[in-house]
């Protein structure tokens, strides 16, 4: 799955999916049957909808625009009580927490992304630093902290666009490939609500598992192609005004709200939030620039054990080249292979989501078997 896709669907329901995903990321697809002429009309709907999103949200604004700068952080807080709680929950009584102060994650992203699929990011914070680059096939990523590096890297998409204009239309076009034109979910259409219409698409998942206390990479990407969608939108525009998402399987359950601006820009979004380990609220505030492109996303979540904030600052370029950022490893590094530098930070990783887990955190982590 392409890492926009990843991105954009992060923005529509990953706030309400960020305590578990637990789905298989690659379904089997299912024998093609013939459709009511409801469902038919309710994926038709559903692909104006796409289209209303690629022109207002994204459009024209972003033609010949070839990178994007990132700049943000992220911090997640929990609180002493909750990871107390936690610690008596799991010890079944028999063992008190005994921490008197909380926890805080802090993470820090600094990067260039390239329409073309070149990029260069560095991660900095609790986790570690990390420094990942990749320009057309070559690149590496490199640990700060374990002064290692490898080049075996993800080659790029043969089908990288020029612009991000291209770009957001390619994230649009995935999402309707699994909604629209798969086979995987059963569409519907449900009431209407005043100016709005609903549609609905399900794909079963199986039953959530609460033991279950890690995952491989692909499940987790993958979450958003199983479960139930529910969308409410306009009927004469095609925006989505509201949005619904549960998995099962996961544990996720949230409905989002689209907030427009008068140039039906989202100028934010409310979260209310289900999700098992995760209830709570949350909010997602954009900024444009002058010439209407995204400049900045904050957003919070409030779960039972803690917080999580993000702030991104974003800066669009229409002549940057990925010349001007590339680097190399440093000097004295030792060269390590893809398979044994990766198992090396996930061990890592897997340790830092046990802290959190212990805080509370309804959170997995990686499988060290599967990417």
């Amino acid at each position: 799955m392409k890492i926009g896709t990843t991105v954009l669907m992060a923005s529509l329901l990953v706030t309400g999916a960020a305590g578990s995903a637990q789905t298989k990321a690659q379904p089997k697809p299912t024998k093609a049957v013939k459709e009511s002429g409801e469902a038919s009309f309710a994926r038709q709907n559903l692909d104006q909808v796409l289209n209303a999103v690629n022109s207002t949200w994204f459009g024209q604004a972003y033609k010949g625009i070839r990178s994007v700068d990132m700049d943000g952080t992220l911090v997640v807080n929990f609180s002493a009580a909750a990871a107390n709680a936690k610690v008596e929950q799991l010890g079944q009584g028999a063992v008190k927490g005994g921490l008197s102060k909380g926890g805080t994650v802090n993470m820090r992203l600094q990067g260039t992304y390239f329409a073309n699929a070149d990029f260069k990011n560095v991660l900095t914070g609790d986790f570690g630093t990390i420094t990942y680059q990749r320009m057309g096939p070559k690149g590496f990523i490199y640990s700060k902290d374990m002064n290692a590096y490898t080049t075996k890297v993800d080659p790029p998409p043969s089908d990288a666009p020029d612009s991000f204009l291209g770009w957001f239309s390619q994230c649009v076009n995935e999402i309707r490939d699994v909604y629209v034109k798969g086979s995987m979910f059963k569409a519907s259409l449900g009431r209407e609500e005043g100016n709005n219409q609903i549609i609905t698409f399900t794909s079963p998942t199986g039953p959530y598992d609460p033991k279950k206390r890690e995952q491989s990479m692909a499940e987790s990407l993958g979450f958003w192609k199983r479960g139930k969608l529910e969308v409410a939108f306009d009927k004469a525009s095609h925006l989505p005004q509201h949005m619904e998402y549960r998995n099962e399987g996961q544990g996720v359950a949230s409905r989002m709200t689209f907030n427009y601006t008068n140039g039906n820009h989202i100028g934010s979004v409310t979260l209310e939030n289900q999700s098992k380990g995760m209830e709570g609220p949350a909010s997602l505030t954009l900024n444009y620039d002058d010439a209407g492109r995204i400049s900045r996303l904050d957003g919070t979540m409030n779960f039972p054990v803690g917080t999580l904030r993000f702030d991104l600052g974003l800066a669009w370029a229409g002549d940057k080249k990925s010349s001007s950022v590339a680097t190399i490893p440093p000097l004295g590094a030792t060269k390590k292979g893809g398979e044994e530098l990766q198992t090396m930070l996930l061990v890592n990783l897997a340790g830092k989501v046990l802290d959190l887990q212990r805080g509370g955190f309804n959170l997995r982590s990686v499988t060290l078997s599967s990417k």
